[in-house]
This record gives structure tokens, C-alpha cells and sequence, in this order.
């Protein structure tokens, strides 16, 4: 609410000295009218006689002190926005990785992201409206088109955020709750750690690559056998030590097999999205940075 009083308070002037745009029109140089040759700042003689020149002409309306404050105000949040917004999306990709939110977006992470985009949204919206009085600059001058080229980039992940969390989102916690197995019964030893027996789960056990139900037979209760082995493991190797031979486990229900080693698993399309659109908007924060870039410094 406080972002939108302010914005409409910067919005009030409906045109400013267009400096930039000038320069873009005649062809001249910031130096022609500044005495900073990147513009800005004191004018000079030139300067100070288009200065008049748009004042008689009702063209230039400075900004009151108060209007000046309500900008960098907006501006201040804008920036603080992108700040947390790519500082989460960098601090989750490249320290903690993408399968750090794989089996479920976190909430906090998922709460943060939403309010820097909204903040960022609004706040953009007021700023755009304050530098771009006509459609045109979007595509007749170089500050309209980078930041048309960075509203569109801005646009593609708000895009992407809202099909992660309201499509991928929801298989991902989905799908933590299930079997973790493929639908072609394919097991990986942390999906096979899920089933220890315990709390009501299943007792599943892997023998030789080929995972074995356990969970009806009277010498694995609670997913334990004679309080030695666990469910939920490889037990290839402890086998050799046992006193009964692998018929034991032969005779029981096959439930699958164990993924072997170096053996790549098929993740399921919803999955492959999320990488996706995570490793995408990665990229998509040093594309923005870029621009913003060549906007100031180039």
C-alpha cells in the first residue's frame, strides 16, 4: 500500500526534461548541454537555453522534493526486490544445487521468491510508467529497448515461477509422499532406504540387483531381522555371512530391481521441467544483470 501511495505521488508529473531523449533526437551529445560529458549536473550555455527553450513551451516540470523522495523511495525498494529475488535464485542453484527443492518446493524459499516478484512487479510498473511517457521509446530509443528487452526477461520467470508452483509444485510434494520407485520398478538405494518396515511403510531389501517384499514374512518385523539386518539395503555382501543361503530371499516377492551403479535414472517429465526452468532462470539473472549493465556503463 505504502509502495502504491508513493508511486502515485511520482507519477503526478506527466512530463520531465527528456535529456537522453533529446540527445537521441538531434544527434547531439550529453556534452553539448552538460558540462559532465556523460550528462547531468550543471548545463552549459547551450544547455541552459534549451532549458528555457522547453520551459516557455510548458515542456519541463522539475520534481517537487516530495515527488523526488517518493522516486527514490520506489526505486530503493525496486532495487532491495532484485537484490533478495537473485540473491536466493543464485544461493539456491550454485550453493545448494536445484535437487536441494526437487522433492518439494521449500516454503520459506517459495514465500521470499513470491513477495521479491511482487515488490518487483509494482514497483517496476511505476518506474516504467515515470520514464517511458509513450510506446514509442520502447522501440525508438536505447533506454526503451533494453528495458523492454529486460521487462521481457522479467516476464519469462514470472511465467516460469507460476507453472513451478502451481503445476510442478504440486507433483513434487506428490511424489515425495509416494513409492519412490519408477513406474518400471527401477530403485535407487536412497528411494530403497524408504522402505525400512518401520511406522507401517514397507520392508523391501536388494539382493544381487533384484529388491525383494519382506514385508509379510514373520522374520523381518518392524523391517528387522533377528535385530541384525535392516530393511530398507543392499544386503548382497551381508549375505555371505548369514547361516541360511540366498534361498531365503529367492522365495521371496519380487518388487522391482536396484538401480545400478553408473546406470543414469529416467526422471519423470515434471522433474526434467523443474531442472529445467531452474538452470533457465539462472541464466536468465546474468542476462538481466548484463542489461542492466550495458543500460549504466556502456
Amino acid at each position: 500500500m505504502l509502495i502504491c501511495l508513493l508511486g502515485m505521488i511520482a507519477l503526478l508529473p506527466l512530463r520531465a526534461s527528456a535529456t537522453t531523449e533529446y540527445a537521441r533526437q538531434t544527434g547531439f551529445e550529453c556534452k553539448r548541454c552538460h558540462i559532465d560529458a556523460i550528462g547531468g549536473g550543471p548545463l552549459t550555455e547551450k544547455g541552459k537555453q534549451y532549458l528555457e527553450e522547453i520551459k516557455s513551451q510548458g515542456l519541463y516540470r522539475p520534481l517537487t522534493l516530495t515527488r523526488q523522495i517518493a522516486r527514490l523511495l520506489i526505486g530503493y525498494f525496486h532495487m532491495l526486490a532484485a537484490i533478495i529475488w537473485f540473491g536466493t535464485i543464485m544461493y539456491v542453484h550454485l550453493l545448494l544445487k536445484p535437487a536441494y527443492a526437487s522433492k518439494g518446493l521449500p516454503k520459506g524459499e517459495l514465500r521470499l521468491g513470491w513477495l521479491s516478484m511482487a515488490v518487483l512487479l509494482i514497483t517496476g510498473t511505476l518506474l516504467t510508467i515515470a520514464r517511458i511517457p509513450s510506446w514509442n521509446m520502447f522501440f525508438t530509443t536505447r533506454f526503451g529497448i533494453l528495458l523492454g528487452i529486460k521487462i521481457c526477461l522479467f516476464l519469462v520467470m514470472l511465467l516460469s515461477a507460476v507453472v513451478v508452483t502451481l503445476f510442478i509444485g504440486p507433483k513434487l510434494r506428490k511424489q515425495k509422499t509416494l513409492i519412490p520407485a519408477q513406474d518400471n520398478g527401477v530403485y535407487t538405494l536412497d528411494g530403497l532406504s524408504q522402505f525400512d518396515g518401520k511406522d507401517g511403510r514397507p520392508a523391501y531389501l536388494a539382493y544381487r540387483g533384484i529388491v525383494y517384499d519382506v514385508t509379510a514374512s514373520r522374520l523381518w518385523k518392524n523391517g528387522s531381522h533377528v535385530t541384525k539386518h535392516a530393511a530398507g539395503n543392499d544386503l548382497t555382501e551381508l549375505l555371505k555371512t548369514a547361516p541360511h543361503g540366498e534361498d531365503k530371499i529367492l522365495a521371496m516377492p519380487q518388487a522391482g530391481r536396484l538401480l545400478a551403479s553408473g546406470e543414469k535414472l529416467k526422471l519423470p517429465f515434471h522433474l526434467l521441467l523443474f531442472y529445467f526452468f531452474a538452470y533457465m532462470n539462472l541464466v536468465l539473472v546474468f542476462v538481466i544483470t548484463f542489461v542492466i549493465a550495458l543500460w549504466r556503463w556502456w
